[in-house]
């Protein structure tokens, strides 16, 4: 009688307990389904503006013809999507070569050596650092000493922001390759270098090509770097050694202005950088995912 009743009372006590857990579960359930959707709603609504805004802009001369001057109903922005191509193009060509090399070092050689977490503190900070710091960095070394702005300058600062990426991504992609591939490559004779290039890199190519389409577009709409290197240009130039037009700058100054078809404009630009950014997201995590897994 007693064990039964004692039986009774750990049953009453269970299925309290299990009550409150359920309770809790919704709670927490609700409160990450609430906050997805806050986070949602805003994206949405900021690429409802973007693309209803935008739309507006678009036309064929947006991409044949120069910026327009103040006041004026026709032109396009052909000279700073071209300069924004340019310094991508060269930015990427050359930071990815010493992001990847840096993470290979790290993976690879340093390890846990001195040098190795001195260089991964450094890759910290400028990760988390604001991009209008490394533009102020760039202006006061190069700007300041030739005395003007120039598109290599903006290149430096672009390279800046997309190499501690590239760092990261590789370092990572690299130590998460089973040490078993490198061994049995070692007990065959193969030399470390050929390992690294063979086995190891092949093996994380497709995380290492992700890490770079994520960094380039992460220095394609960035406008603070450009504005103290780069500038900007109201005419057509691919002379890197002058200031050349771009799109995010020609966005901020055609947003600020109090004429219409700069501001009309301004969001065209808004939009094509959006959606280049989204298409080089999508690429990254569906294109390389895939090919990883299969």
């Amino acid at each position: 009688m007693m064990s039964t009743q004692i039986q009774a009372v750990n049953q009453t006590i269970k299925q309290k307990k299990q009550k409150q857990r359920r309770f809790k579960n919704y709670i927490a359930l609700a409160l990450s389904v609430f906050t997805m959707l806050f986070g949602l709603f805003w994206l949405l609504w900021i690429l409802y503006s973007t693309f209803s805004k935008g739309i507006n802009g678009l036309s064929l001369s947006l991409f044949t013809e120069m910026t327009p001057p103040p006041n004026s109903d026709e032109g396009g922005l052909l000279n700073a999507i071209a300069g924004s191509g340019l310094l991508i193009l060269w930015a990427t060509i050359i930071g990815t070569p010493l992001g990847v090399l840096a993470g290979i070092y790290l993976a690879e050689y340093g390890k846990r050596s001195i040098l190795a977490s001195a260089v991964r503190f450094i890759n910290d900070i400028l990760l988390s650092a604001p991009s209008i710091v490394i533009g102020l960095f760039v202006y006061s070394v190069i700007v300041a000493r030739i005395g003007h702005f120039s598109g290599w300058a903006g290149i430096v600062a672009l390279a800046l922001i997309q190499i501690p990426i590239v760092v990261r991504t590789t370092e990572n992609m690299l130590l998460l390759v089973p040490n078993t591939l490198r061994e049995a490559a070692y007990a065959l004779g193969t030399p470390k270098w050929k390992t690294i290039l063979r086995i190891t890199l092949k093996a994380s190519l497709s995380g290492i090509m992700t890490g770079i389409l994520l960094a380039i577009a992460r220095i394609a709409g960035e406008t603070a770097p450009l504005l103290f290197t780069a500038l900007s240009n109201q005419f057509w130039s691919v002379d890197l050694a002058e200031p050349i037009a771009n799109l995010p700058v020609t966005i901020f100054k055609f947003a600020m202005s109090p004429f219409e078809y700069w501001q009309k404009l301004a969001w065209a630009g808004v939009l094509l950088i959006t959606v280049c950014i989204l298409l080089l997201n999508i690429i990254a995590r569906t294109f390389f995912s895939t090919k990883k897994q299969g």
